[in-house]
């Protein structure tokens, strides 16, 4: 085969690529030939996976470094990897096509089997067709007409069997024909492969020669690598023998100096075994001795123990007798006082209280001499201490360096400062204590001193023999000053931070707030249920993926409970799905889970709650969704290199960190430098800029000492940032009245920058950023910034830049970088130590940290001032600081309530301001180091407003409260609490405890409830977190009234306005008629002075409140009691209705005003306008000028408002104000405390007419806490009407309006509702459902009436709290709709392919109502036809018979429809019309297009249906007529292109593919004479998109030989305009010598010239019948 054949059969494999499956490129086909084809690269051989392991066998191949299979057998040439690649191919692809060869051979046979059985079966039918024809003339000779009719309808059932066999056999025919031509040409292309067949055979035989000698030389290797392992595993064996012979030998050595070793340790064993003996039977006898000596002593216990027995029961008979006596002594006295008229009980108790007093006084004196013993002793010990110490001060060298500080009090803002409030005898006591303590700690810190040798050893002896228990410096809190009180504290401080913060989340944790319910006697507070986790959280979701998460719910009500759940949010329920089933009852502590699956469609953060219902109430879990996001953050956003040395380079890094799940780009862009006038305003603050250091970030020692000691808690982050930003603003305020640096503190600033302020500062370029700048940061990752400073010159270097990200969400984060050099050796790292906010008598440390950047070891000396000693101190004092390090030292200060009489210099009294100037001494420098200590000192005092609380008389039934307020006189938040509270009072908020914030106030609330008539007189005591105690006198007197209320309190539930709540309580008399009492005494304390009598009561109402009680009034004897109802009926006063009345059409009325206002404005700018026009010699025109002069009165006139008296209920403009009432109405809580008074008795006997005594000690008080709301449930839409109307329907149609309502209640509600009728046209189309609080619930109601007439009902919709009645009318009418198009066939005619045509058909509604309608086509329609052998006839022949159903015919090959309608569905207004836009948009050339259009209304009927026919042509020019020459029915495959060789340009017009026409004419023959036979074709001409002036021609060829034989063609040529069609007639007249049932046939082109010129073989076939169609 050559290579031209191999193109064409590469092309041909090409081309059947689609249907055989198979695909071979000329590249596989050819690549191999020769040296001038092109092979396959090693790039492009891309192996499938099922050749994988060939590539493996290549790398095996090269790794060995033979190269079998890169070399062929017989040649050395190298053997290509891509042509062992293009060999399988080959052999995959010739595989593929022979199984494809199979495959149609076996689709053949197949074939031909069912041919064979469907001819067999016809010819079977025929017999039986022939039988029954015989039957049936048999039965016509029998005259036997029944069985005629049945043999003529089985006839007829067995022709049209016969028929559809027939079909069947034609269609199996036609397929397999088509199949064996597939067959021929799969078998042509197999023909056509052979050589390549043979050529792939060889490739792989030459493949498995190479595969045997690769094999062959692998053997060879394996069997050369396996001898050189066992000669090696030869040399260890040897190698281990070895081993083995030099290990027993020595084992044998050691063996036997092991027993040389144990017959010497046999020998100690002995002695040891023996002394060993002889110790166990010496304690043998010591314990012989010691159980004699214990029985003895058990002996004389139990002597001793019968002894005290005997005694114990001598004095219990002693007592009881004392007892017994004292009772009789008792009762004579209390005979005697009762025999006497005087209260015995009183009296009793009155003696017992005070004996109590008397004992009690005893023992304070007592106590009170003891102490104040103590107290001289130890004042007298201080005094000789406080002598020896000021002898000792004096010999000490004073500081000169106090004087240099004469401005310390002006660097801060005068702060309030409350002085001591205590009396002066409490402050003088207090103040000698803390004198005691300090005069301790100084003795103690001058004891260890080592400046001065000689006080040391003569105050030695002095301090040695104080004990411990004598010194009077104490912590407040044991433990405080040890070391490890700093981790406690810190400890307690994150506790507390946690708690904090745990409270904080469970407010708005999403839980239903649910009302305390009692359970078993038990409250309970909260859900029932508790969810683990607590909030369900999807966190850093990704849209597409499924995320699922198990909740566990635990029971954790004190009763057995069930979980039910109600669902998720609605705006979650699509992306949210929760697997639940009910466990059932649960008991306390059982659990029970649920899978939460969440399906994220939408990448956006979501939010809501799981909702569950349960026995006591319903709760809900939130649901959280979170997108991935960025969470950017930097370590710290200030830099601060401190003090360093010109000259060095110092590195500082930041971490930039990640939190977020979503990665972004980042860059850092500088910005300029600070001006030289803001850097000398910044240069002094560098105590501010270490004070924020200590804040932000160093998590020191001292930090965390003074932070606990003080705060109590770590201030975060963004407070260190906010207080340093509040630093820099106030630092230019205080700064700008200054005249230069000059007039700055030299105590703010250290010795080291002022060293430096006049060389300048350093250039802002010292500070440079590292190489990496920019770059991308993933998710939660972290990266490392750098920042250097090379300092040059000494001063002050700044940079600040900002940290920029890809990502829109996140802001640049600004970075501050501050560095200053300077050029001397030691230095304060902190010149400014800030220790806040400090208490009086509290201990506060902090660290000193001291640096150097000499090359020597220095040393150092710590200087307190004289001032200061008392109250601070440095340890230690002297050190050394080695070279090129840092050195610490702790700071103690500890503010006695001396400071402000020791410090005057430094302490600011009014302020409580505290700055102390320090000095560092270094050995070998002139100037000494000073830096400041700063600090606010401040009292820790709490102080009530009075000192005494007087509660009055109290009834026992009722509690009365009492307000005092307490004052946090310090400048630090103290807490505080009431300890040691009795039973009968209550102290409120938050039972007396809480913080109070620096100089807070707070109201306290005492409620007092007396629970016996007696006298009242105890102290409160308040403690602070300190452990100080305050204490507050009260005193009461309980008193107990006649009457009794059974219930003092009525909390009525949330009413609706209109609804009404009832409370029914009890009114009793307890007193009974035995005890009685002539003489009226006073409401005293004791029960026994209230008179026994019947008693009268009445209730006093409020006005015009919404309270009513019966009865009101009324009386009780003696032991009885009445039953009071009480009604709550909230209501909107009719004069609330009124004013908002008023107040709604002031608003229209201002609404109006402003409207006029606007139009006057308008009018206003085109009156200015007029002067233009006449300043050009027009006239002003006159009416705007009338209209503004008539509208000047409208609007100044001012409209009178409304009388309230004139809004009439059930006007519009009340009703309107009612319901704008209703919705916004919210909440109203009232409280009506209702006072009942209870006289004394009944009227006087001598006159009942007056009025009894009534005293204000029996007045009963009733509390009612009234909550009235809106209506749970309104109705939101409809303008808040309840009527639905639907007004007309058309019969069959469906209408749907929507009622929304909703549930502005706080409560969810289960929306019920009432049964429809069933067979009524009403319906609801959706579930009703619990609707939470705030949620709108939308009624779909349906109204599709089935006749002509009104219908109107009623719905029901139910709530726990209301029904919401609703009206629902509507009326059925009949539509009548019309069609332009009768109906019937619609023809598009001739289209050019992919172009389109349309008809517009139009609808006309002349019914009273909208009507709907749809526009269905056939071919779209799911329940179509399938199949078009029996709608042939439709395409066949004209359409003329109108029950022929028309068939889907050809559709396009894109899949989109042919026929399309526009608009599809809709809906046409009464009285208007709607057009149908029907298009016809073909994409090939056909002649079979049609479909079929119905139009119908919603209600089924039909309006018409027509069948749409249309054909489609490559060129403008087309034939239409002729004969069918194929079937109608075109498959969506593209025809077959069989292959043929390249046209050149002169064989192309000449062999253009001619296009077959038939054309069949048939004269009748009748009568002797024959009729000429005539069919008419048409030429037709498309008018195309594109405009064209050019009109078709078209020409018979061979005209004349035509009428040779007969026929003749009318016009032979001619011309056709666009969008027209002309009608050629061909006619055939036999001629004389025409013989009989002889078929006429001849072949003339047809020519048809536009653009393109389309040649149409005419085949023209004549012949005579007897019968003319």
């Amino acid at each position: 085969m050559d290579v031209e054949d191999r193109d064409s059969a590469s092309d041909v494999a090409s081309d059947r690529s689609g249907p055989l499956g198979v695909h071979l490129s000329p590249d596989e086909d050819i690549g191999g030939d020769g040296p001038d084809e092109e092979t396959f690269d090693d790039e492009e051989a891309a192996l499938p996976p099922d050749l994988e392991w060939l590539e493996e066998l290549y790398e095996d191949d090269d790794g060995d470094g033979n190269g079998d299979l890169a070399f062929a057998a017989d040649s050395g040439k190298k053997r290509s990897y891509s042509a062992t690649a293009r060999m399988f191919k080959l052999r995959r692809n010739l595989d593929q096509l022979d199984c494809f060869h199979r495959q149609k051979e076996h689709d053949v046979l197949n074939a031909r089997e069912e041919l064979k059985l469907c001819r067999q079966n016809i010819k079977s039918l025929v017999e039986q067709r022939n039988d029954m024809e015989e039957e049936i003339e048999r039965q016509k000779a029998a005259d036997n007409s029944v069985v005629v009719f049945r043999l003529r309808a089985q006839h007829k059932h067995l022709c049209q069997k016969l028929q559809s066999e027939e079909e069947l056999e034609g269609h199996i025919n036609t397929e397999l024909k088509q199949q064996e031509l597939e067959l021929i040409e799969v078998e042509v292309e197999l023909g056509r492969f052979s050589l390549l067949r043979q050529e792939v055979q060889e490739e792989e035989r030459v493949f498995q020669a190479l595969k045997a000698e690769k094999a062959v030389t692998r053997m060879q290797q394996e069997r050369k690598a396996s001898q050189n392992l066992q000669r090696k595993m030869q040399h260890l064996r040897d190698k281990q023998a070895a081993m083995l012979k030099k290990e027993e030998s020595g084992c044998q050595k050691e063996i036997e100096e092991g027993q040389v070793n144990r017959k010497i340790a046999a020998k100690y064993l002995k002695e040891t075994i023996k002394r060993m003996h002889q110790q166990e039977a010496e304690k043998k006898q010591q314990n012989r001795e010691l159980l004699e000596k214990r029985k003895q002593a058990v002996k004389s216990l139990k002597s001793n123990i019968a002894a005290t027995q005997e005694s114990l029961r001598v004095q219990q008979s002693r007592a009881k007798a004392n007892a017994q006596k004292k009772e009789q002594q008792q009762r004579q006295l209390r005979e005697s006082l009762q025999a006497q008229g005087i209260n015995n009980t009183k009296h009793m108790y009155q003696q017992k209280q005070l004996d109590e007093i008397k004992r009690k006084q005893e023992e304070f004196e007592k106590r009170q001499k003891s102490k104040r013993v103590e107290i001289v002793a130890k004042i007298l010990q201080e005094e000789q201490l406080v002598k020896r110490r000021k002898r000792h001060q004096a010999l000490l060298p004073k500081p000169s360096a106090t004087d240099k500080f004469p401005s310390l009090g002006m660097a801060r803002e005068k702060l309030l400062y409350y002085l001591d409030p205590s009396p002066p005898l409490a402050r003088e006591e207090r103040d000698t204590i803390k004198l005691r303590e300090f005069s301790n700690i100084s003795s103690s810190s001058s004891s260890a001193s080592s400046d001065v040798e000689d006080l040391e050893e003569t105050m030695r002896p002095e301090v040695d023999h104080q004990s411990l228990a004598e010194s009077l410096a104490e912590p407040e809190f044991s433990g405080l000053w040890e070391q490890n009180c700093k981790k406690l504290l810190n400890e307690k401080t994150m506790l507390g931070q946690t708690e904090v913060k745990q409270e904080e989340y469970a407010t708005p944790s999403g839980n239903l707030n649910m009302p305390a319910k009692k359970v078993h006697g038990k409250e309970l507070k909260g859900p029932p249920f508790t969810s683990k986790p607590d909030i369900i959280l999807f966190k850093d979701f990704e849209v597409g993926k499924i995320y699922k998460k198990k909740i566990i719910l635990t029971n954790i009500s004190y009763i057995t409970n069930h979980c039910k759940l109600l669902g998720v949010s609605a705006h979650l329920k699509d992306f949210i799905s929760i697997n639940f089933e009910p466990p059932g009852s649960l008991s306390t502590g059982m659990s029970c889970d649920m899978q939460a699956v969440f399906q994220p469609m939408i990448n956006e953060d979501l939010e809501g709650e799981v909702q569950f219902a349960s026995a006591v109430g319903p709760f809900s879990v939130p649901v959280r969704c979170t997108i991935k996001k960025c969470d950017l953050e930097v370590d710290s956003q200030f830099l601060d290199f401190g003090l360093h040395v010109v000259g060095q380079t110092i590195s500082r890094t930041m971490t930039l960190t990640n939190k977020g799940a979503l990665a972004t780009h980042f860059s850092l862009d500088t910005s300029t430098c600070l001006s030289p006038e803001t850097s000398q305003v910044q240069m002094p603050s560098q105590v501010f800029v270490n004070t924020y250091q200590q804040i932000s970030g160093q998590n020191t020692t001292c930090d965390n000492q003074r932070s606990s000691a003080s705060m109590g808690t770590d201030e975060p982050k963004q407070e260190s940032q906010e207080l340093f930003e509040a630093l820099q603003q106030e630092q230019p305020v205080s700064e700008a009245s200054a005249t230069g640096p000059e007039a700055l503190p030299e105590a703010c600033v250290s010795t080291d920058v002022d060293a430096q302020t006049d060389q300048g500062h350093s250039d802002p370029g010292d500070i440079r950023l590292g190489n990496f700048r920019e770059g991308e940061i993933g998710p939660f990752q972290s990266i490392k910034l750098e920042v250097l400073f090379t300092p040059t010159i000494p001063g002050e270097a700044e940079l600040d830049f900002h940290i920029k990200f890809s990502d829109l969400t996140s802001k640049p984060i600004p970075i501050q970088v501050r560095a200053v050099a300077v050029s001397i050796p030691v230095w304060v790292v902190q010149p400014s130590l800030d220790l806040k906010i400090c208490m009086f008598d509290r201990l506060y440390q902090d660290s000193i940290m001291v640096q150097s950047r000499a090359s020597t070891a220095l040393k150092l000396t710590f200087e307190v001032c004289l001032e200061m000693r008392k109250h601070m101190e440095i340890v230690p004092k002297t050190g050394f600081i080695q070279a090129q390090s840092s050195f610490n030292a702790q700071l103690k200060f500890l503010p006695r309530c001396s400071l402000s009489k020791d410090a005057k210099t430094f302490f600011d009294r009014d302020t409580g301001v505290l700055e102390v100037p320090m000095t560092v001494q270094v050995a070998g420098q002139v100037k000494p180091v000073h830096f400041t200590v700063q600090a606010v000192v401040t009292t820790s005092d709490l102080e009530f407003d009075r000192t005494e609380v007087d509660f009055g008389y109290c009834s026992i039934y009722q509690s009365v409260k009492s307000s005092v307020r307490l004052t946090n006189l310090s400048l630090l938040p103290q807490d505080f609490g009431f300890l040691g509270v009795p039973e009968f009072i209550e102290v409120q908020p938050n039972d007396g405890f809480g913080t109070l914030l620096p100089q807070e106030t707070l109201q306290i609330d005492l409620i007092f409830s007396a629970n016996k008539a007696k006298e009242y007189s105890f102290q409160l005591s308040c403690k602070s977190g300190i452990n100080r105690d305050f204490r507050l006198s009260c005193r009461a007197v309980g008193v107990r009234p006649p009457l009794e209320l059974s219930h003092s309190l009525v909390q009525f539930g949330a009413t609706a306005v209109g609804d009404h709540s009832t409370a029914i309580l009890y009114l009793i008399n307890h007193q009974t008629n035995h005890i009685q009492s002539k003489q009226p005494i006073p409401p005293l304390v004791k029960d026994a002075v209230v008179p026994v009598a019947p008693r009268l009561f009445s209730f006093t109402l409020p006005k015009d409140s919404d309270i009513s009680i019966t009865p009101s009034a009324g009386g009780l004897l003696p032991g009885e009691r009445c039953l009071v109802q009480v009604k709550f009926r909230p209501r909107l006063l009719e004069q609330e209705i009124k004013e908002e009345a008023l107040r709604l059409l002031h608003r229209a009325k201002l609404l109006r005003e402003k409207e006029l206002e606007r139009n006057r404005h308008a009018e206003q700018e085109n009156k200015k306008e007029v002067p233009v026009e006449t300043g050009k010699g027009k006239k002003a025109p006159v009416v705007p000028k009338n209209s503004n002069v008539s509208d000047g009165p409208q609007t100044e006139q001012p409209t009178e408002s409304p009388n309230p008296a004139d809004i009439q209920p059930g006007s519009e403009q009340y009703e309107e104000a009612r319901a704008s009432l209703l919705y916004s109405f919210t909440q109203r809580y009232s409280e009506f405390t209702i006072p009942c008074f209870v006289s004394d008795g009944n009227p006087p006997e001598e006159d009942r007419q007056a009025q009894p005594a009534w005293s204000p000690f029996n007045t009963l008080y009733l509390k009612l806490q009234c909550p009235a709301v809106q209506p749970p449930l309104v109705v939101i839409s409809n303008n808040g009407h309840n009527i639905i109307d639907f007004h007309q329907v058309a019969v069959g149609e469906k209408v749907i309006k929507r009622l929304t309502v909703q549930n502005i209640s706080k409560e969810s509600l289960d929306l019920t509702s009432s049964v429809l009728d069933t067979h009524g046209p009403f319906s609801i189309l959706n579930a009703l459902r619990c609707i939470r609080p705030g949620e709108n619930h939308t009624l779909v109601l349906a109204f599709s009436p089935s006749l002509e007439k009104k219908y109107c009902e009623t719905l029901e919709v139910r709530s726990q709290k209301m029904t919401l009645e609703m009206t629902l009318c509507g009326e059925g009418v009949v539509p009548a709709v019309t069609c332009s198009h009768p109906g019937g066939l619609l023809d598009f005619g001739y289209v050019l392919e992919k172009e389109s045509s349309s008809q517009v058909l139009k609808l006309q509604n002349s019914s009273a109502v909208a009507v709907g309608f749809r526009a269905l086509l056939a071919s779209l329609s799911p329940s179509r036809p399938q199949g078009g052998a029996d709608k042939l006839a439709f395409l066949l022949g004209h359409y003329t018979d109108s029950q022929v159903q028309p068939t889907v015919g050809t559709q396009n090959y894109s899949g989109l429809s042919v026929f399309s309608a526009v608009p599809v569905e809709g809906s046409i207004a009464p009285g208007q019309s709607q057009d149908i836009t029907v298009t016809f948009q073909p994409d090939h050339q056909s002649v079979n297009y049609s479909d079929r259009l119905t139009i119908e209304l919603m209600n089924k009927s039909k309006v018409c249906v027509m069948d749409l026919k249309g054909a489609a042509s490559s060129h403008n020019m087309y034939l239409y007529g002729g004969d069918l020459l194929t079937v109608p029915i075109e498959s969506l495959l593209p025809a077959l292109i069989t292959s043929q060789p390249p046209l050149t340009a002169e064989s192309e017009v000449m062999e253009k593919p001619t296009i077959p026409v038939l054309v069949t004419l048939r004269a009748c023959y009748s009568a002797g004479a024959i009729t000429p036979a005539v069919r008419e074709l048409q030429v037709g001409c498309i008018r195309s998109i594109q405009p064209s002036k050019k009109s078709g021609e078209f020409q018979w060829d061979n005209v004349a030989s035509l009428q040779q034989q007969g026929f003749s063609v009318e016009p032979s040529k001619g011309t056709v305009e666009a969008g027209h069609k002309r009608t050629i007639n061909v006619t055939w007249n036999p001629h004389c010598g025409y013989k009989p049932y002889e078929v006429v046939q001849t072949c003339v082109p047809l020519t048809l010239k536009w653009d393109e010129t389309n040649v149409y073989r005419v085949t023209l076939m004549a012949l005579v019948s007897a019968t003319a169609d």
